[in-house]
This record gives C-alpha cells, structure tokens and sequence, in this order.
C-alpha cells in the first residue's frame, strides 16, 4: 500500500480539508504548501501527482498524534527516515488512543478476523521471535475498517 493511499484514505476517514491536512503536517514539524497536499492526495495516473515520502507521511501521522492527543512536554519528536505497515499501525493506534479491543473491532467492521496475539505481535521489536510484518492487506483492512467506523453514513 503506497504512502499516497495511507494519506488518502485517512483525510477522507477524518473528513479533513487542505487546510486542516497543512496544519497536521505543520503540527509534525513540517510545513506544506496547499499545493503539495493536493499533488499528493491526487490519483497515481493524474497529471501533477507527486509520491509522498515516508519522512513526510511521518511528520503527518506525528501531527495526527499531537492534534488527536496534543503536544508532548519534550516538543515535536523528529519524523522516522523510513516508515512500514507496523510502524503507520502503531501510529494510528497512539493517535486514537486505542486499546488491542478497539482496533480488533475495527477490523471486525471489515469482517477481517485477528486474535490478539496476531495483533501483538505487530508492535513488537522486529529482533523478538513474535514479531510479524504487517503486510499491505492488514493496514488496508485496519483503514478500510476505520473509515466505516468514523463515516458510517458515507459507506
């Protein structure tokens, strides 16, 4: 699942205009033009369609945690080089200040079945034997599922 859908998705879960989307990315520690947010939200086959990089989709999630939880006392903590499926899961999760439960039941809205140490095993350290890879279906699910949640209507 590419950077790109992740944004998507999440502004259209949350119902967030442009404007809302630079004070995210701002609150994370980087500033964006309207511009940007837009090539970056464009489809793949549109025409000034830029990638996002994982270093600004880091600074977005970042922002999303601040404006969902706000600031921590220590100041905006730096956005990660590189991001995958676990490490976006694990946002998301700090963000909606959700428990094991809740985000089972975000997946059960998808009809996607987890048991708790599956779900575990995604937060752990990538040197621990449990650990698992949070594969592009999963994260697609946990989204998927998370828009029905938030927009129940729009479904």
């Amino acid at each position: 699942m590419s950077n790109n859908d992740t944004l998507r998705t999440l502004r259209y879960s949350f119902d967030f205009n442009d404007f809302v989307m630079m004070d995210i990315f701002s609150k994370g520690g980087l500033k964006v033009s309207r511009e940007e947010v837009s090539n970056w939200l464009k489809r793949d086959e549109d025409e000034g369609f830029k990638a996002i990089y994982d270093k600004d989709l880091a600074a977005f999630l970042n922002g999303l945690i601040i404006l969902k939880r706000g600031p921590k006392e220590e100041g905006t903590p730096a956005a990660e080089k590189s991001l995958d499926n676990n490490a976006i899961l694990r946002k998301l999760k700090i963000a909606l200040n959700m428990k094991d439960d809740d985000m089972l039941e975000v997946f059960g809205l998808r009809g996607f079945r987890l048991s708790k140490h599956e779900l575990s095993a995604f937060f752990r350290k990538p040197t621990q034997s449990q650990y698992r890879q949070c594969k592009d279906q999963i994260l697609r699910n946990f989204l998927q599922g998370l828009q029905m949640k938030l927009r129940p209507a729009a479904e």
